[in-house]
């Protein structure tokens, strides 16, 4: 008995000694090309818009760095305050094509330029990447805070409506900030999650070791991308947030829209995040738009995609009762309320429920 004890722990020993050398030398003959790759800029069709007539184009600032941002009044009565996530490399204008449903549906939108982005000032020690840095997060903790800071903010809260770097910034806002009452993203994706598939393609292309690769755990490739991630991190003085860990912290209804031909961040990498999020299963949702490519679902469904949007922050910002004044509209308790939101997780319910008040941000 004490034989074959003593030989299993003895193979156990030898198994993690060899996968601790083949970290070690996996990391060292590749930990270069994944910090070169990650800091590949893709190729994305950005979208840029022109100046909104109306819009009232302003400057705030995140850490000293004056930044620029446009707010954009809602039709009609005030249903709530969003604050729009821009993609990589857009401009604070293209959140009029984007949102143009929900404004008139009675939400404003407030959109803004990250530095060294846009018209928004340049950080001279910061060149940005698709990733999410803690430069990024400033810059949209300052967002934030220029809305509740507005004479004309809703104590209510805001909702949060990104665009695929913009959405996950919004997860991160949400993970930390009641005052975010629900988050809508569309493309979103975390850093690890991204980096270990595409690591496994990676080492199988320049690697001999195919039966080798196989029994390999995503741990152990999730090693490497991390040694490359910091390397990024410690030549570009910067550091990237875990949205996986964020993920549960985040309590807020989710709506998070992806696209199923979406080659670059994967429909699973996204589904990974969304079922990391600690939000009752009854409030979050995942839209997966067929065939739609990476941030391309508005055009593949331009119908469903507004109709889904709204019917999202209606039922959780439009619906929460205003603490100061009577609710916008009165609903005849005849007519039947619509309570269906938008494609609901398999075995979710799509029950009707109440709706707790928002407590007040504002001194």
């Amino acid at each position: 008995m004490w034989w074959t004890l003593g030989s299993l722990l003895a193979c156990g020993a030898l198994l993690l000694l060899a996968l601790v050398v083949a970290c070690l030398y996996y990391r060292r003959k590749y930990v270069d090309n994944v910090a070169r790759i990650f800091e590949e800029k893709p190729l994305f069709i950005i979208p840029r818009g022109q100046p909104i007539p109306g819009a009232e184009d302003l400057t705030f600032a995140a850490d000293g760095v004056r930044l620029r941002g446009c707010y954009l009044r809602g039709r009609g009565p005030r249903r709530g305050v969003l604050l729009f996530g821009l993609e990589f490399g857009s401009n604070r204008w293209s959140c009029g094509a984007y949102c143009e449903r929900l404004r008139d549906a009675g939400y404003d939108v407030f959109a803004y330029e990250p530095r060294n982005q846009g018209d928004s000032e340049k950080d001279p020690n910061y060149d940005p990447l698709q990733w999410v840095t803690d430069r990024d997060l400033a810059d949209a903790r300052a967002a934030v805070r220029y809305l509740k800071s507005r004479p004309d903010a809703d104590p209510r809260g805001l909702g949060i409506f990104g665009i695929s770097k913009g959405g996950s910034l919004g997860l991160l806002l949400a993970a930390e900030d009641a005052a975010i009452r629900c988050v809508a993203t569309d493309g979103a994706y975390a850093t690890y999650t991204t980096v270990v598939p595409f690591m496994r393609r990676f080492v199988a292309i320049y690697s001999p070791h195919k039966r080798l690769q196989r029994w390999l755990p995503d741990a152990f490739y999730g090693f490497i991308g991390w040694s490359g991630i910091r390397r990024v991190a410690e030549k570009r003085k910067v550091t990237f947030p875990w949205l996986e860990s964020a993920a549960k912290r985040v309590t807020q209804p989710v709506l998070m829209i992806h696209g199923g031909g979406d080659t670059y961040i994967k429909p699973e990498m996204a589904r990974t995040v969304f079922l990391k999020l600690a939000t009752p299963l009854e409030d979050k949702d995942f839209w997966l738009v067929s065939k739609a490519k990476h941030n391309q679902a508005p055009h593949v469904a331009p119908e469903e995609y507004p109709r889904r949007l709204v019917q999202f922050f209606d039922t959780y910002l439009g619906d929460i009762p205003h603490p100061f004044r009577r609710p916008l509209v009165t609903v005849d308790e005849a007519t039947p309320v619509p309570t269906s939101r938008s494609a609901p997780v398999p075995g979710s319910s799509v029950a009707a429920k109440e709706v707790a008040p928002a407590p007040r941000f504002l001194a």
